[in-house]
């Protein structure tokens, strides 16, 4: 199924943007875990719309009611945990001419010659951003279990349109603190101010920017994961490519590693504290898919969002002619911001799928 990620930690969203609710059916969580509720509400409401001037104003409080898998204690019980997230706050007549004119950019037409026109246009319908609130209930509850194993998951704002944030050292532990410290999760406080300057300037043009998240996992044991299909990069870039405006996605040095030669790109593995460990981290913490013990350094390019209200050449599907498209409604105009939780979600999940692997 394309709504189901992972093998012993299996998560499987369901919903629409538009729909009663949306949630996650998760599989494989070890009996007698007590979810941290709170800890869990913070993490989505990093993800949760209508925050900010920099997001969509769309209000929606993420609140995850959890209908099944745990005991009268609140622990898991064995059974599958599912949880749902109800969708409050639907203005479903802003989409309607996206019907007949889809957005350039967007889902709008594959999804209408897939689905013979049937597909649920309203908010993207189940190819909305909407559907990774779910995906961050399972991730948060994720990097709890994950925690427990000494694994730390975190992501940054590593780019918005050309404004770079500051390099930072992953294994600093006053880290989290630092990019929890503004509305856009950086290092650098005027590289942030910044970023909003340019998605507030893009908004009022009509128009959007993206970005890059890098997300980095610390304290991941040497061995994990298979060589050709099933390494670590190979699951990780599956999960990142299932969240919406995802279009790459590298590890390490990554695309830059093709400009470099292999005395410069090599990383040198020498002995510390007894452990074996490099002197860099250009392979970003795999090699043949198999961890190394060093962080694992991946950042996913996200585009800019497409539906904007500068007018767009589009078509019309029941004239079968050229048209002209600006979109209504309510819209990010920079999904990067948002997206780094949804980043750290991801990968929380592929880890603890493995860890639970074995």
């Amino acid at each position: 199924m394309s709504n189901t990620l992972g093998n012993k930690y299996r998560v499987t969203i369901f919903g629409q943007s538009h729909s009663p609710a949306i949630g996650a059916v998760i599989e494989g969580i070890p009996a007698g875990v007590a979810p941290d509720m709170e800890a869990i509400a913070a993490f989505m409401a990093r993800r949760a719309p209508g925050n900010s001037s920099l997001s969509t104003p769309r209000k929606e409080a993420d609140i995850p009611k959890i209908i099944s898998g745990l005991n009268e204690r609140g622990e898991t019980c064995g059974a599958p945990l599912a949880a749902v997230i109800e969708n409050t706050n639907t203005r479903s007549q802003d989409y309607a001419a996206l019907r007949d004119v889809p957005r350039p950019g967007h889902s709008d037409y594959p999804a209408a010659v897939k689905f013979n026109g049937h597909n649920d246009i309203r908010g993207g319908g189940q190819f909305s951003a909407r559907l990774t609130a779910p995906l961050c209930f399972a991730g948060a509850l994720a990097k709890q279990l994950l925690a427990e194993r000494g694994i730390r998951v975190r992501a940054r704002v590593k780019r918005i349109a050309d404004i770079e944030d500051a390099p930072m050292d992953f294994a600093d532990p006053a880290l989290d603190a630092i990019l929890s410290s503004s509305g856009i999760d950086c290092v650098d406080a005027d590289a942030a101010r910044r970023m909003a300057e340019a998605i507030l300037a893009a908004k009022a043009e009509g128009d959007s920017v993206g970005g890059v998240v890098e997300c980095f996992a610390t304290g991941i044991p040497a061995g994990l994961g298979d060589g050709m299909f099933d390494g670590m990069e190979n699951r990780v870039a599956r999960a990142l490519f299932g969240v919406p405006a995802v279009k790459g996605v590298e590890f390490g040095a990554g695309f830059a590693a093709a400009g470099m030669r292999g005395s410069a790109h090599n990383d040198p593995f020498r002995m510390e504290g007894g452990a074996v460990i490099t002197a860099g981290n250009n392979h970003g913490g795999a090699l043949g898919g198999i961890t190394t013990g060093m962080p694992l350094v991946v950042r996913a390019a996200l585009k800019p969002t497409p539906s904007i209200a500068r007018e767009q050449r589009s078509v019309s599907l029941s004239r079968g002619e050229n048209a002209e498209l600006a979109v209504r409604g309510r819209h990010d105009p920079c999904v990067v911001p948002r997206a780094v939780p949804v980043v750290e979600a991801a990968v929380a999940c592929v880890i603890l799928d493995m860890i639970l692997e074995g």
